[in-house]
């Protein structure tokens, strides 16, 4: 008898534990989804597949970055998209911060960071910023801004 009221007793506890964990597994992923995005974005832009880099981005994603403006991504994929990946082939980028917000249907990425190597034969040792929003559109997350500012590491 006290042996199906030890099973019945764990039983019930995992069942407990399953109904508590699912929904707190679901909000973390739902959290890291557009972390995930974005990893991904960089990673496509470090392959130099700038179709890749598009796909994660919407029609009218605005790009700002050092001063400049994309109002489309049409626009940033012509005219800024293959700068940005021959910038990326020589550099190494180490993140220092990262906070990432969800909000219904819009997330942002914060991300901190340095970026370190050699582009057009020049070293370089960037401190940077990136902010990234997110809709959720078909098919899952979609960059619709990207704040991109840099500034010299300080020498040591």
């Amino acid at each position: 008898m006290s042996l199906r009221v030890l099973a019945l007793s764990i039983a019930l506890a995992a069942s407990s534990l399953a109904t508590t964990t699912v929904p707190a597994v679901a909000a973390a992923a739902s959290q890291s989804a557009p972390v995930l995005v974005v990893d991904a974005f960089h990673a496509a832009m470090g392959r130099s597949d700038a179709a890749g880099v598009a796909d994660f981005l919407l029609d009218d994603a605005v790009i700002f970055e050092q001063g400049g403006a994309e109002s489309s991504k049409a626009e940033y994929v012509e005219a800024h998209l293959p700068g940005d990946i021959a910038y990326s082939q020589g550099m190494t980028d180490t993140i220092t911060s990262r906070r990432s917000t969800v909000q219904g249907a819009v997330a942002w990425v914060l991300t901190q960071g340095r970026t370190t190597g050699t582009y057009d034969g020049k070293r370089v040792d960037r401190l940077t910023t990136e902010t990234m929003v997110l809709k959720k559109a078909k098919g899952g997350w979609r960059i619709a801004h990207i704040h991109w500012s840099s500034r010299a590491a300080p020498a040591t």
